[in-house]
């Protein structure tokens, strides 16, 4: 089979690197051409502190025009904010029967969708963090045992789906992680689950600058982020979406119950639920220190759209969604001092 990441940054690398690791083909697709260029010259530079690990892997790295084949599946990995064109140049890309695999976050298949159509478009919610440093090296954020992907068909499909855990479980025999690939039945509430997850954290963390570990560890940030998990879990449920257990934990059980002692219970519980992943930075949040424009509209944003489709109200994701974008066009700073706009 012909496999490609297309979108190979940070988090593109990482599991690039490690599906070739583990013995598969794959080629690492992205723009960046002094990326591309380290990564054929020196490989791709993993650098886990929290476990003290590094990798260095030989990969097949390209840039888009070097594209010269078709590929069976594509694993998106850019920004969502470009889908429509990206989709359009990668569909004469595919084989006749090749597919899509969206990894990006907050709920991008519709897009895909659109594009290839709903029997080629598969998603894969990915939970682990990586930050891009360049030229073929990138870190790990997140501890190797903590790392999984969860991937299944959109919209009633799934054919694939089996094959598709199969080519993602070789990224986590390179591991020793025998749970990294898992596949659903319940794309959308893994969705929801991990959307959850990146509202309240990493839309926290482009705001005040913070580390996930931080923000469920500070209390103010703590019952923002809290805040913010309900207003996803309110939506989801509106949805008729049940939610997927994110690393063995209930998210409805955790955050449902509204009570003084079922609040205490979840604010406790918070930092021990984001301890493998304390370390992480909200990718976000290096865009717009680099001055470039977030994707907060495809996280907390498309909260907010659903909610407000549905009833339900979003107001600390709004809150949210306008600092970040004051952020970017120079009036608000990055700064804990924002959690005080919000609440």
């Amino acid at each position: 089979m012909k496999i490609a990441i297309y979108g190979a940054g940070a988090m593109g690398t990482v599991l690039g690197a490690l599906l070739t690791k583990g013995g598969v083909n794959v080629d690492l697709i992205t723009r960046n051409e002094a990326h591309v260029q380290g990564l054929k010259e020196k490989g791709a530079q993993i650098v886990c502190a929290a476990d003290k690990t590094e990798w260095n892997i030989p990969v097949n790295a390209l840039l888009p025009n070097e594209m010269t084949e078709q590929y069976d599946v594509v694993f998106l990995m850019t920004k969502q904010r470009h889908n429509a064109e990206i989709l359009e140049f990668l569909l004469p890309k595919l084989t006749d029967d090749g597919v899509i695999c969206t990894t990006q976050n907050g709920l991008p298949e519709e897009s895909v969708m659109q594009a290839v159509g709903a029997e080629r478009t598969y998603g894969c919610v990915a939970s682990y963090g990586a930050s891009f440093i360049g030229e073929g090296k990138v870190a790990l954020t997140s501890e190797i045992k903590a790392m999984s992907v969860t991937v299944g068909g959109y919209r009633g499909g799934g054919e694939k789906t089996a094959l598709l855990q199969e080519i993602l479980s070789h990224a986590g025999k390179a591991t020793g992680n025998e749970n990294f690939a898992k596949a659903t039945e319940n794309l959308a509430g893994a969705r929801w689950s991990k959307l959850a997850i990146n509202a309240a954290f990493s839309g926290l963390s482009v705001v005040t600058g913070q580390t996930f570990g931080e923000i469920a560890k500070k209390r103010k940030s703590k019952r923002i982020a809290l805040g913010v998990l309900r207003e996803c879990l309110d939506v989801a449920n509106a949805k008729g979406v049940t939610l997927a257990k994110m690393q063995g934990h209930d998210m409805q059980k955790m955050l449902g119950n509204r009570s003084f002692f079922g609040t205490a219970f979840a604010l406790i519980a918070l930092p021990f639920a984001m301890k493998r992943h304390k370390n992480l930075r909200s990718g976000m949040l290096a865009d717009v220190e680099n001055g470039r424009k977030c994707e907060i509209d495809f996280i907390n944003g498309v909260v907010c759209k659903e909610g407000k489709e549905l009833g339900v109200e979003t107001p600390l994701c709004e809150k949210i969604v306008e600092i970040a974008h004051g952020i970017e066009n120079g009036l608000y700073e990055i700064s804990p001092a924002n959690l005080d706009f919000i609440i």
